[in-house]
């Protein structure tokens, strides 16, 4: 059930609509919108009768919510999420006006590799850095990342060149040391459906950022992101990275059409991981211009200063030209559909 209240309603009339939802051994999840303050009720068994609620000060009307995903849907909030990352002058909000880019590299191979893509993709345009310091890959003898070592290269990197810092945490026992130096948690697609996971990034005080899984459903995708809600973290941003399907030419499926199905269903902002979702360099550039011209709120590119000698991924890693170029069809195709990107901004010195 959804409470909305009155937009008149107080913050005393909030809390105690929110204490008569605990009373009732319910969760109360208050999310605060520009006009009036909606709450969602999570924890109940069945149907509740709306009169209980209606009464109370400051309510307008209790709704139900009809979607099994209840936090993540419009019909609890309708206007888009916007997810703050990262503090002062170089935080950034994903969801609004501009297009938000996130760039690095696969893996933290090095300080010397990490620096010069962190380089390379600021002065492009990218306003945060991904890379990883845990690499849960499909062999167990490729290279599994630099652990700790890596995220303190990371760190680095945030303080030398002002970006936000995206990477992936693997368990849940994981996410204590990355929530020490990432800004947003990456949860991969293959841990989409990893419940204790999502519910221990519930608990944490980082955005984060939601792959799709390699065979998830929208329905799926959309339910493991309330499992983040449903703990308290409001601050989720979903990642469409392609699907596995009898297509050959391509290492995934980068289904472009969820985007819209998420938009109207879901107030979470989305983006489009192209690098993943094709496999291959020479398509990256071209599916990143159509998912920015369908409405995502951002893209995620893996670009290495020699993609040729890459631990992880180099087939799909564009070079540091090649971002450059990307960036300045991106932002061509931005201003058509009404988005700005950082190309706008002053180039970090």
């Amino acid at each position: 059930m959804l409470i909305v209240m009155k937009p008149q309603a107080t913050e005393g009339d909030i809390r105690g609509v929110c204490e008569k939802i605990e009373a009732l051994g319910y969760r109360a999840h208050p999310m605060p919108g520009a006009q009036r303050t909606a709450i969602g009720i999570t924890g109940n068994q069945g149907a509740l009768e709306a009169a209980e609620f209606e009464s109370l000060a400051g309510v307008a009307e209790a709704i139900r919510v009809s979607k099994p995903y209840k936090l993540v849907s419009r019909e609890v909030k309708n206007e888009d999420s916007l997810i703050r990352v990262g503090t002062g002058e170089n935080a950034v909000t994903i969801g609004g006006r501009e297009l938000t880019v996130i760039a690095g590299p696969c893996a933290i191979e090095s300080r010397e590799q990490a620096f010069a893509a962190a380089e390379r993709v600021r002065r492009a345009g990218a306003r945060l850095f991904r890379g990883g310091a845990f690499k849960p890959r499909t062999s167990p003898y490729s290279f599994q990342g630099l652990g700790k070592a890596g995220l303190e290269i990371l760190a680095e990197v945030r303080r030398e060149f002002g970006l936000a810092i995206v990477t992936e945490t693997i368990d849940p026992e994981n996410c204590d040391l990355v929530e020490q130096y990432a800004d947003v948690l990456q949860i991969g697609a293959r841990n989409m459906q990893n419940f204790s996971l999502l519910k221990r990034a519930g608990r944490s005080s980082k955005p984060v950022l939601l792959k799709r899984g390699m065979s998830a459903t929208l329905e799926e995708f959309l339910m493991a992101a309330e499992y983040i809600l449903s703990e308290g973290n409001y601050h989720v941003i979903l990642c469409e990275r392609g699907v596995r399907t009898f297509a050959d030419h391509t290492r995934n499926t980068l289904d472009l059409s969820v985007i819209p199905a998420v938009k109207r269903l879901s107030h979470l902002p989305i983006i489009v991981d192209p690098s993943h979702g094709t496999g291959q360099r020479d398509k990256v550039t071209p599916l990143a211009r159509a998912a920015v011209a369908v409405g995502a709120d951002g893209l995620m590119i893996e670009v290495h200063p020699q993609p040729e000698r890459a631990l992880s991924d180099g087939c799909q890693s564009l070079y540091p030209d090649q971002f450059e170029a990307l960036m300045e069809q991106v932002s061509a195709i931005a201003a058509v559909v009404g988005r700005t990107t950082a190309k706008s901004l002053p180039i970090f010195d």
